[in-house]
């Protein structure tokens, strides 16, 4: 057993959060350090750690690594110094990290997906503010009403994308990119960028 492997046998991303500081939120979620997130977006699994916002991953040294800039064998060496684990007759050599195509083509369409309904998202909390009508007279604006209807639905999506179930997970990414609904989504929030910046 190498280093690493002792490490990854002995420690959880979730200890070594917690043992550095980070600040856990409820279901295993944090505020992502390796972004400016201002709401939980990184989730932490016995394994491996996964943002949703910025697609950070990987396992506890890969964690550790991240957070105080330095090599694997140098966050190894931390996390066994830290968490008592003896590794002097360790064999010290990096296995090779076998990376599985269909789970990171997964994550990279989970990661896209909530990019997108997060922009959206901040989109209708924006104009649920500005366009609310001043008086009771006051004709309903478009965006006011869209916003209405659609903001507790797309809040529902972004935290089912975040606390959901794998399996549960991956059916309602097939569904949301299957039905185009994602990318008619974010032509049309580029639509809309494009407009407010032209005036």
């Amino acid at each position: 057993m190498t280093i690493f492997e002792k490490i990854k046998a002995s420690v959880t991303p979730k200890e070594a959060a917690e043992r550095y500081g980070v600040r856990l939120a409820s279901n295993n979620m944090i505020r992502c350090p390796f972004h400016n997130d201002r709401h939980p977006s990184m989730k932490l699994n016995n394994d491996y750690f996964y943002c949703f916002g910025c697609g950070a991953y990987g396992d506890v040294i890969d964690l550790t690594c991240k957070l105080f800039d330095v090599a694997p064998i140098d966050a190894a060496k931390q996390l066994a110094a830290d968490f008592g684990i003896d590794t002097d007759k360790e064999y010290i050599k990096q296995s090779a990290v076998v990376r599985h195509p269909k789970v990171k083509a997964f994550r990279e369409d989970e990661t896209y997906c909530f990019r997108v309904l997060c922009d959206y998202l901040h989109l209708l909390e924006d104009w649920k503010a500005r366009y609310a009508p001043k008086t009771a007279d006051e004709e309903y604006d478009d965006r006011f009403i869209e916003a209405c209807q659609m903001l507790d639905y797309i809040e529902y999506l972004v935290d089912f994308l975040i606390v959901g179930e794998l399996a549960e997970r991956v059916l309602a990414v097939k569904e949301l990119l299957t039905g185009g609904t994602i990318q008619d989504l974010e032509e049309r929030m580029n639509r809309i960028r494009k407009e407010d910046r032209n005036g």
